[in-house]
């Protein structure tokens, strides 16, 4: 039997161990890499000296760069509180506390990131300058400040006081015992021992994205006037379900309440496409509620951020450290709207009151609320809550906190509501049942644990599975003609309402999670227009995928070959969709003298499905704005550097192939599909390689000014920044 063992947990994590040094390595650190980890029995319960604890890893190699397919790719939080706490690595005179700490390795970048990005994670905004930076009063940074020193025991620590860590680069390093490794490549590496060796690729394909470590089926949510889908029970621990989380539907609308690890993954599974959602109203910034924040930007429009100002400083704070970028760039991702703690905000008639929680980092309590009937209709979201005991202990114990200060949060924890989700977490940071034994409120349910309730717990509260809404106030509108309404005056701009009746008055018609709507070169009689869910385009000849969400028209085709379908669109999720007539949609078209200039944006729409930067989660609308300020280009001279790029562009291969090169090694191939010049266009620095032409190229260029405003496009360039900086910088 060999002394390294290696596992494929899933693209981009692996399990190294070396029994006989007492080194296991988590290579990669995902979304829920914990609970990849616990399904495969590499973390399992063990008892000694009458303790119980967890096995499990004690060093962890980060990947190189820190987005891949959109996602974190490093996101160490919850495996280092893992080998702290749930390990004992930190806990004084634990039976597993040998002096030695977890430990990190990866290039010093990355390093750098995690270590505060974990940091931000322990105790979010770290000084009474920061929390009056965040908008609190002196009076109320004191007391949270207080509160803060609580849960950190008087004192904050840096996170290198918790961990260590080996940088990498480009020679051979010793991890201890003669434990050796090095970069091969860029997430490239070898872990070698005693004359033993493995590799490890922490790359994952471009189109592909980290799986989840659960399966959650698929649900067809309905758009109700007021309702609430739980998207979640669970805690960053548990193995079966997605971490407590819900989505308000108001009027229609798509809001979530958080946003943790598989948020895409969990999104998919309701039906629900990224570019419905109009906004996300956040608690905190620990990782089972912050890790999704990439899915979100992943959209063709800024999803609106509701938040207090103390809690989006502390989010925006730790997303900077992973990413290593400045906080203020975060605003042009997202649609920043601040909350004002403690009272009724209004957003378009659906009022949300965040009100202070205890907790180690910045938290809110959040009460959703709309007037229907002649009354309110209120929904209660309480995650990361304390023990009221606890509270009322802490009160009676300290004089830092003014009298009735802590019962005004247990009683703001107590407030009857129509629908109340509740964290029964019960460890010292995280709420418990029996405290909610008298709440008058019509319905709890309870969350935000890992283990079956108990019999007492049952007679608390109710559960709630995956998919399951609570509808407060019903729907009596047509939401689907509505939306198809909206959809199709955004395409046919210019069109009347009297005359868009014309296509509206078609079936709306269902399709089931894995049904094939249109097959490659097979007829198309009809054209659907996806009203809600998610449908997958795929043509495996020329190697094309991508998906869409509502908004988006499939089959549709002008010039040659029209009546034939170029992929074959798939759905992935419940599909609602307008079912249109061919010949009467072209009909339409003509008729309105749209024919020409629908055909012509059409093939330079079609150039874009095919690319990674703009062919995924685009609607109609913001497709045709990129494909009408496209610009041709062409660079013919074979073997020679390009160097004459206006600055202003990003330019993207239609035909040809460029390389990029650094000290005569080339460092990338770019073909078809690929694009160049958004070091200096978009970041305003060039990379240390050079462009040379290896066949002659010509596609087209787009102005910055058509794309700064669409974030999954901004944040599919900064992947790709990340990853050429690192190939451009060399390896450290």
């Amino acid at each position: 039997m060999g002394r390294i063992t290696k596992i494929l947990i899933a693209p981009g994590l692996y399990w190294v161990a070396i029994p006989e040094a007492d080194l296991y390595i988590q290579c990669g650190c995902v979304e829920d890499s914990i609970k990849h980890l616990i399904r495969c029995g590499l973390i399992t319960p063990l008892e000694k000296q009458g303790i119980s604890w967890e096995t499990g890893p004690n060093t962890i190699l980060l990947s190189d760069i820190m987005l891949q397919g959109g996602h974190f790719s490093n996101l160490a939080e919850f495996p280092v509180l893992q080998m702290l706490y749930r390990q004992g690595m930190g806990i004084p005179g634990h039976p597993n506390n040998t002096g030695r700490k977890p430990l990190l390795i990866g290039n010093s970048r990355q390093i750098q990131a995690q270590l505060e990005y974990i940091y931000r994670g322990n105790y979010g905004l770290i000084s009474m300058d920061e929390l009056l930076e965040a908008g609190l009063s002196r009076e109320e940074a004191e007391l949270v400040w207080n509160l803060k020193m609580e849960f950190a025991y008087g004192k904050i620590k840096r996170t290198d006081q918790l961990l260590d860590s080996i940088i990498l680069r480009d020679q051979e390093v010793e991890i201890r015992d003669n434990i050796y490794i090095r970069r091969d490549d860029i997430n490239q590496f070898t872990i070698s021992y005693m004359g033993e060796m493995v590799s490890v690729d922490l790359n994952i394909p471009v189109y592909k994205r980290y799986p989840a470590p659960y399966p959650l089926g698929f649900h067809d949510i309905k758009r109700e006037y007021f309702g609430v889908v739980h998207s979640g029970q669970g805690d960053g621990w548990d193995i079966n379900r997605p971490c407590m989380a819900s989505i308000i539907v108001y009027q229609g609308k798509i809001y979530l309440v958080d946003a943790g690890p598989n948020i895409a993954y969990c999104l998919i599974a309701l039906g629900i496409g990224i570019n419905e959602i109009e906004g996300i109203f956040h608690t905190h910034c620990h990782d089972d509620h912050f890790a999704g924040l990439p899915t979100l930007v992943l959209s063709d429009h800024r999803i609106k951020y509701f938040a207090t100002p103390f809690v989006r400083a502390s989010v925006f704070k730790k997303i900077s450290a992973l990413l290593s970028l400045p906080e203020e760039d975060f605003f042009e991702f997202f649609d920043v709207h601040d909350l004002e703690e403690g009272m009724w905000n209004d957003i378009d008639g659906l009022e949300v009151k965040p009100r202070l929680s205890p907790h180690p980092v910045e938290t809110t309590t959040l009460s959703f609320r709309t007037f229907w009937g002649g009354r309110h209709y209120t929904y209660a979201h309480l995650t990361d809550i304390i023990g009221c005991d606890c509270l009322r202990a802490k009160e009676g114990k300290s004089k830092i906190f003014p009298a009735g200060y802590l019962q005004k949060i247990v009683d703001g924890y107590l407030e009857p509501v129509d629908l109340k989700k509740i964290d029964i977490g019960t460890d010292m940071v995280h709420g418990r049942a029996n405290d909610f034994e008298d709440d008058r409120s019509n319905r709890i349910i309870l969350g935000h644990t890992a283990v079956p309730l108990k019999d007492y717990q049952k007679e608390i509260g109710s559960s709630a599975p995956f998919g399951m809404i609570d509808v407060l106030i019903k729907s009596d509108s047509e939401t689907l003609v509505e939306k198809a309404y909206l959809y199709l005056s955004d395409y046919l701009a210019g069109i009347e309402e009297h005359d868009l009746k014309q296509l509206l008055n078609n079936q709306i018609v269902d399709f089931n999670p894995g049904t094939i709507i249109l097959r490659r070169d097979s007829s198309i009689t009809f054209l659907y227009l996806i009203l809600t869910g998610i449908v997958e385009m795929i043509n495996v000849e020329r190697g094309i995928y991508n998906t869409f969400s509502s908004g988006a028209l499939i089959g549709e085709r002008y010039g040659e070959n029209t009546n034939l379908s170029n992929a074959t669109y798939r759905t992935i999720s419940f599909v609602h969709a307008l079912k249109i007539p061919v010949s009467p949609y072209y009909r339409f078209v003509e008729d309105h003298q749209l024919l020409r200039s629908l055909s012509q944006l059409f093939s330079r729409k079609e150039f874009l499905l095919h690319t990674w930067l703009f062919g995924e989660s685009l609607s109609p609308r913001v497709q045709t704005s990129i494909a009408e300020n496209l610009v041709p280009y062409e660079f013919d001279k074979v073997g020679s550097l390009i160097s004459a790029l206006d600055e202003r562009f990003i330019y993207v291969i239609e035909r040809g192939a460029v390389a990029r090169s650094m000290d005569g090694r080339i460092v990338e191939q770019l073909e078809a599909g690929d694009f160049f010049g958004e070091d200096v266009a978009v970041f305003g620095h060039a990379y240390q390689s050079e462009l040379l032409i290896q066949a002659p190229v010509s596609g087209y260029r787009l102005h910055t000014e058509h794309i700064m405003d669409i974030p999954i496009i901004r944040w599919k360039l900064l992947e790709t920044h990340q990853k050429r900086i690192r190939a451009s910088r060399g390896r450290n």
